[in-house]
């Protein structure tokens, strides 16, 4: 399992709404074929970052779903918040102890 991880910067003013797209866009991501759950999280030094992190099966399960409607879905009611584009990266299994 990988952890996609995602820093999405809202536009200043919008983080409101972009909060309430957010809990209506978060099923749609979530009902993806290999997609094991996501989260929201806002940072606390500034109020317009968010942490988006998304368990899927593997790179090739977040990039089916980035070439699907339910991606298109998604990018309606996530990406008009965007001031600049997210920075998204994979991280593998957690370490061992």
């Amino acid at each position: 399992m990988i952890l996609e991880h995602a820093i999405l910067p809202v536009t200043t003013g919008r983080e409101e709404e972009f909060e309430a797209s957010m809990r209506r866009a978060l099923p749609i991501i979530e009902s993806a074929p290999d997609c094991f759950g996501a989260e929201v999280r806002r940072q606390e030094e500034d109020d317009s970052i968010y942490l988006l992190l998304v368990r899927w099966s593997s790179v090739a399960a977040h990039k089916a779903f980035r070439d699907s409607d339910l991606f298109e879905q998604w990018r309606t009611l996530t990406h008009p918040f965007y001031c600049d584009k997210p920075e998204v990266t994979h991280f593998a299994e957690p370490l061992g102890r």
